[in-house]
């Protein structure tokens, strides 16, 4: 199946793409995302949708460095639950060590390694979409991510001894230059920072001694008990692809990066069919959204994928016995 990454990864890229003059919501909803989502950090989209939306934007804003730029809003909160424990790791590699090991937590695209020889350190970064497109400004923008990580663990003062980038060098390099420094270079074999291995023996700036074991015990409680089901997968899927029109089984089996009856032998063995998968996920939203009156019906069928209010009308009624504007009027106002 192709890996998937949460909403977390595109972290500023609204605020970024409007600075730029582009149209977020257009381009988000190009590929494939819904603009909503973005509320909902800890949501896991196709991480090839995630790499598509950072090469359009570069492309039509005409800024290649697109994805640096964005790295340089990040805040080491946008690891979310993961920050909290390797905040208090003790030195510098064992906190690359831990966000290494556990990054499947937050992207399940990125392969970062780091690889120690003769007193060298060389931290190699791989994005991994599950096919072969363009990842370069999804590289760029975890490179820079690194870097900042590392500057917080090592302190300010920290300076790789290389920024290295496999693609040809840019004609305007500003933007690498102010973020990275004069240690960048282009047209290396890997993609990555190269740093003394002494580095990373330095004590990490930010950790507290005593909570470290507080820190593991919550990463122990944050670690998942098993891994996402193809099962679990379709659903996180129909949830994202109904506000977008696209809720189809090619759709979610394009995403997964398996073929429509794969998806359907697995619901299968789960004991479940996708018509009924996204029949249950329906109805669970339309009972919120329509005691909600946040949105008016004919926006809640949108929502839910129905091509025409009536539509929607037809389907909730065949469901609930009563129609959409019933339910609504007996139930209690909700305000989510």
């Amino acid at each position: 199946m192709k890996p998937l990454s949460r909403y977390a990864s595109l972290n500023d890229y609204v605020e970024l793409a409007r600075s730029l003059g582009l149209e977020p919501a257009r381009l988000i909803r190009d590929c494939g995302l819904d603009p909503a989502g973005f509320g909902t950090q800890d949501r896991w989209i196709p991480a090839e949708a995630v790499a598509e939306l950072l090469e359009r934007s570069a492309a039509e804003s005409g800024r290649d460095d697109f994805g640096v730029r964005l790295a340089q809003l990040r805040r080491f909160s946008n690891l979310g639950p993961l920050s909290l424990v390797i905040r208090e790791e003790p030195d510098v590699r064992s906190a690359l060590r831990l966000l290494s090991r556990h990054e499947h937590m937050y992207n399940e695209a990125l392969h970062t390694e780091v690889i120690e020889a003769n007193g060298m350190a060389t931290i190699r970064v791989n994005v991994d979409v599950g096919r072969a497109v363009p990842v370069r400004q999804a590289v760029e923008l975890t490179t820079g991510v690194l870097h900042g990580l590392l500057r917080g663990f090592a302190g300010p003062t920290w300076r790789p001894m290389q920024v290295c980038f496999s693609r040809p060098a840019p004609r305007e390099a500003a933007t690498y230059l102010k973020m990275f420094g004069p240690q960048v270079e282009f047209d290396q074999d890997f993609d990555g920072i190269l740093t003394y291995s002494s580095d990373l023996d330095a004590e990490n700036a930010m950790a507290d001694p005593l909570l470290h074991a507080y820190a593991r015990q919550l990463l122990g409680a944050m670690t998942p008990a098993r891994e996402a089901t193809v099962a679990d997968r379709v659903r996180q899927l129909v949830e994202l692809l109904l506000p977008t029109g696209r809720c189809t089984v090619e759709q979610v089996a394009r995403s997964l990066g398996v073929d429509r009856r794969t998806v359907h032998r697995k619901l299968a063995e789960d004991g479940t069919t996708f018509t009924a998968m996204v029949d249950d996920i329906r109805g669970a939203l339309a009972e919120r959204m329509v005691a909600n009156r946040r949105h008016s019906l004919t926006e809640v069928g949108d929502l839910l994928g129905f091509s025409s209010v009536s539509n929607f009308s037809r389907w909730f009624s065949a469901r609930y016995g009563v129609s959409p504007r019933q339910w609504r009027a007996t139930s209690t106002p909700t305000s989510a």
